[in-house]
């Protein structure tokens, strides 16, 4: 009778053992998938300051163009301002410079961004599919086909198997 009670505290422990790895498992997924959201809203922003700073090349270009006393209207916060060019313009090339440093910060972000989620990959050991890991494969698939080029047998599709 006590080696029953035993075999069965023994197999529960190993039922709550798979379920922690298997838990774990999903906590790792679900910080990866965390981590690869906050990198692709990094790419958003990213893509917004970026069109911002697009257009604010195109409205100075526009103005450079115009004499100074002239009336313009500028947008604030949701309210029109009734303005002249001379007023606006350096505004506006202040406001581009700042652009353009929240862009290139946002490039280092973006970079850190992905070294971290390339280190979580290799130390959880996660494999997207349809990547191709074996950088050792990819060479030897070039090799296969400049020896094929060089043979003259283009028509010949060569895999690893």
């Amino acid at each position: 009778m006590a080696t029953t009670q035993q075999v069965t505290s023994s197999s529960s422990s190993v039922a709550s053992g798979k379920s922690k790895d298997k838990k774990s498992q999903e906590e790792i997924y679900a910080e990866f998938q965390q981590l690869r959201n906050q990198q692709r809203n990094l790419i958003n922003n990213l893509n917004t300051l970026e069109m911002d700073l697009k257009e604010h090349k195109t409205v100075i270009d526009t103005l450079k163009t115009v004499e100074p006393g002239r009336k313009c209207f500028r947008l604030i916060g949701g309210v029109l301002c009734d303005q002249t060019v001379e007023v606006v313009l350096p505004q506006l090339v202040q406001n581009k410079e700042q652009l353009e440093k929240l862009i290139e910060t946002g490039k280092d972000q973006i970079t850190k961004k992905g070294v971290e989620i390339n280190q979580f990959k290799d130390e959880h050991n996660i494999k997207i599919r349809g990547q191709d890991t074996t950088p050792a494969a990819n060479s030897d698939k070039e090799n296969a086909d400049d020896k094929s080029a060089a043979s003259g047998t283009r028509n010949v599709l060569v895999g690893n198997l």
